[in-house]
């Protein structure tokens, strides 16, 4: 998606990449995770700097300090300031034992960041590039920015030409609209078995923090910071990535946890969770022998994504609910794991809605088509009708640019989504968005794809006659006679 920055934030964001490069580190992810300790650093300075500003005018002590007596040279504005060894020495010796140690006085000596953090490792090679890293990154304003935001997409958009690593993100804007139709609740308990950087759960919580006010109550105000929000990875560099995104967004202590979701380890987790949000990867296959038996069962494939269906049903309670993008060749796949996945959502669960979102959405990662799902738990059925819509525009340019456009659907989406059960049943098929009866889905094979159901108008062309056609022909014909006879003419030909 195109990254609402400021050109000169981008040409500090290259200039940081180059040099990364020129000073010997190239792996993308390496980057990123350098440049999000120290941003993590300036974050947790800043924190701090306003909890010191709020308990002068109240009088009060600082409420839970971040840096203690002793850690002043730890503190980004101090920090920023030393000379490139000193600096560079205050990063071994100091911050990152420091940042090993922040899990346990934020969330305990079992916090999953203690021990995710208990494996980072500073890799900046040199003092020269540390200080130039850092004077880069303080000259960056963050004051409406954070690390699942507009900088850190932009970081993250540096993957497109790095192997498969651009699958861990998905687009902020994409992430939002499926967080605010899914309105979570504060007794929610949501997971995204495929976490990456953990951007779901952190819109997830902002959305609840935002609507929900978590903390009128020491019940809901734990829940928050430990209950629930859930993540899995397999990735050591994923893990800590979103766990300290997860508290700079004031989760203080998010199960963020190393796990291959379709192995057999996930059993333990069976009906935990009351709401699923995920864009699980959907471009692989695995072997039968590493997969878990029980989602062979809903589905025997090797296709990741129908894998990962039958995990979200596993991971729901009764009554949970999940938002989750699929390829979609999910839709109207014709093999049977693919008929057997479908069948399963519209007759043994409540199948609510396919939104269908424009193949450009994941560029410059891939072209690949796609659409959300939208299904609750019931194991008794409950499909009555499915609501689709049919997305052309998402505010962005659809080519590999994906520069801001005006057309944008994604509001009348979340408009349109909330009348569901009312107006939106009296829309026609040729409208953007409508509603399938479970009899008609049944009748095509389960296909779940908007064509099949959405009705085109064709605007009726008056064409000339041939004859009106010919002998307008003829006397075009006629004229560049006359014009060459005239020619000859002029010529004396």
């Amino acid at each position: 998606m195109a990254i609402a920055i400021s050109g000169e934030t981008k040409s500090r964001i290259d200039r940081i990449w180059n040099d990364f490069w020129s000073g010997g580190i190239s792996n993308p992810l390496e980057v990123i995770e350098q440049m999000t300790y120290l941003l993590f650093i300036r974050r947790l300075d800043d924190a701090q700097t306003r909890a010191e500003k709020k308990a002068r005018l109240t009088g009060r002590p600082v409420e839970n300090p971040v840096f203690g007596e002793g850690q002043e040279l730890l503190r980004w504005q101090n920090f920023k300031n030393q000379d490139p060894q000193v600096m560079f020495d205050l990063m071994n010796s100091g911050i990152f034992p420091f940042l090993r140690n922040l899990g346990s006085q934020v969330g305990g000596e079992a916090s999953t960041y203690s021990q995710h953090m208990k494996d980072a490792t500073f890799r900046i090679p040199s003092p020269a590039l540390l200080a130039k890293v850092v004077d880069q990154l303080d000259a960056i304003a963050l004051d409406d920015l954070d690390t699942s935001g507009d900088l850190y997409e932009y970081m993250l958009s540096k993957l497109a030409t790095s192997g498969t690593n651009g699958q861990f993100r998905t687009p902020r804007h994409i992430i939002e609209l499926m967080v605010a139709m899914m309105a979570p609740d504060v007794e929610d308990v949501i997971v995204d078995p495929a976490c990456g950087t953990a951007g779901f759960l952190v819109a997830a919580a902002e959305w609840v923090r935002e609507n929900r006010d978590p903390f009128t109550s020491a019940k809901h105000r734990e829940h928050f910071h430990g209950g629930m929000f859930h993540g899995y990875d397999f990735d050591s560099t994923m893990l800590r990535i979103g766990s300290m995104n997860m508290m700079l967004h004031g989760v203080n202590n998010p199960d963020i946890r190393y796990r291959d979701s379709l192995s057999e380890g996930a059993s333990e987790d069976a009906e935990k969770y009351s709401l699923i949000l995920a864009n699980p990867p959907f471009a692989g296959s695995l072997d039968y022998e590493a997969t878990s038996q029980d989602l062979l069962k809903v589905a025997k494939t090797k296709k990741t994504e129908l894998l990962f269906l039958a995990l979200f049903l596993k991971l729901l309670k009764p009554g949970g609910r999940a938002a989750v993008i699929v390829p979609d060749g999910v839709l109207f796949g014709s093999s049977k794991a693919h008929k057997d996945v479908r069948r399963a959502l519209v007759e043994d669960q409540k199948l609510d809605a396919v939104v269908k979102l424009p193949s450009g959405v994941f560029k410059p990662y891939a072209g690949v088509s796609t659409a959300i799902l939208f299904f609750t738990k019931t194991n008794s059925g409950g499909t009555d009708e499915v609501w689709f819509f049919d997305v052309e525009a998402d505010g962005f340019s659809l080519d590999d640019k994906r520069n801001p456009v005006e057309a944008n659907d994604l509001p009348e989406v979340l408009k349109r989504w909330a009348n569901r059960d009312g107006a939106e049943r009296e829309r026609a098929r040729t409208e953007k968005s409508f509603t399938v009866p479970k009899s008609e889905i049944v009748e095509q094979g389960y296909d779940l794809s908007i064509n099949r159901y959405k009705e085109l108008v064709f605007e009726e062309v008056a064409y000339r006659s041939p004859e009106e056609i010919i002998a307008e022909l003829e006397q075009t014909q006629r004229e560049i006679g006359e014009h060459i006879e005239q020619l000859k003419k002029v010529m004396g030909l």
